[in-house]
């Protein structure tokens, strides 16, 4: 069976009013696509939350409600109301700006039409062994690939922005088997998973938000590494006996900054600090940040407009 996505162009302020149109003739659902509901990438608003920059550049300019109809006799008729509805609408000037309220059709196969954007996701080698590959794409990897299964969202953390792919390049160079890693912010998990892949003895993986806690373990439990990879919720300051060989922390600029020195105490000497999720702008504050932390800068990395640090503790002080 096909379904008719019927797409109408509005604003922000009047998306909810279509909304509720469409279900009124009939829709069996419907999705507001609205850059205003998408943060500013460059300007992250929480500790762990980066937002990846390709949702937005996949957006159109306007604002689009899509609904979903049964095709059959009757949908001319509400297709018919709908537009008289939205022209009544255009002549009535409500006080807001309701944007063209052009309307677009299409069929589309009977699925389930939130999971459309899954055909833009491909796998891809996130550093030379590590391979990022959503659930639903078939991939055969070579003798050396080590897989991560993960599935890209929104939110920060599926491999595909430059942060997360860096951070997981310099694991790639720092993890030795045997080691032991902590994963700062952990978000979905993708470090840690990809740390325990390449041979980490164990990891611990911590994030102060609860959903994210739960996102990770589901995430961690799926490429079936629940037994390498201990997930807390929590901030790592306060776990005082925690120590490790390697701390990677994909997150922002003030953050880092904040507990670069205090951070000190959880690796070991002569142990590796990465971080990530560093605005070009606030680089140089992250380098004197870590410098005047005592760490030795080993590499600096950037894509994009994205910076990573991979630094080291001194083997004394």
């Amino acid at each position: 069976m096909e379904w008719i996505e019927l797409t109408v162009s509005t604003t922000s302020i009047a998306s909810d009013l279509i909304s509720e149109t469409l279900i009124a003739e009939g829709a069996t659902g419907t999705m507001v696509e609205d850059r205003a509901d998408v943060p500013d990438p460059s300007k992250p608003n929480g500790y762990w939350e980066i937002i990846d920059p390709a949702m937005i550049d996949n957006m159109p300019e306007d604002v689009r409600v899509h609904a979903w109809f049964e095709p059959g006799a009757g949908f001319p008729d509400k297709l018919s109301a709908l537009k008289a509805r939205y022209q009544s609408l255009l002549e009535s000037s409500p006080g807001f700006d309701v944007g063209t309220l052009e309307i677009t059709l299409q069929n589309v196969a009977d699925t389930d039409w939130n999971e459309v954007w899954k055909r833009f996701y491909k796998p891809f080698h996130a550093g030379e062994r590590l391979v990022v590959k959503p659930t639903w794409e078939p991939y055969t990897p070579s003798e050396t690939d080590l897989v991560i299964e993960m599935d890209p969202g929104m939110a920060f953390g599926s491999g595909t922005h430059e942060t997360t792919g860096m951070c997981l390049a310099l694991l790639e160079k720092v993890v030795t088997p045997g080691c032991h890693v902590i994963d700062v912010g952990t978000g979905s998990g993708i470090l840690a998973i990809g740390a325990a892949l390449l041979g980490a003895e164990s990891v611990l993986a911590i994030d102060i938000d609860p959903n994210a806690v739960k996102v990770a373990r589901e995430n961690i439990a799926h490429n079936r590494l629940s037994g390498r990879i201990d997930v807390r919720e929590g901030n790592l300051l306060d776990e005082q006996a925690t120590t490790c060989d390697i701390c990677v922390a994909n997150i922002i600029a003030d953050v880092i900054i904040g507990f670069a020195s205090p951070l000190k105490a959880h690796i070991h000497p002569g142990g590796y600090f990465i971080c990530s999720g560093i605005i070009r702008q606030r680089e140089e504050e992250v380098l004197h940040a870590l410098e005047n932390a005592g760490y030795t800068i080993m590499e600096t990395v950037h894509r994009g407009e994205w910076t990573a640090f991979l630094s080291r503790r001194p083997s004394e002080g």
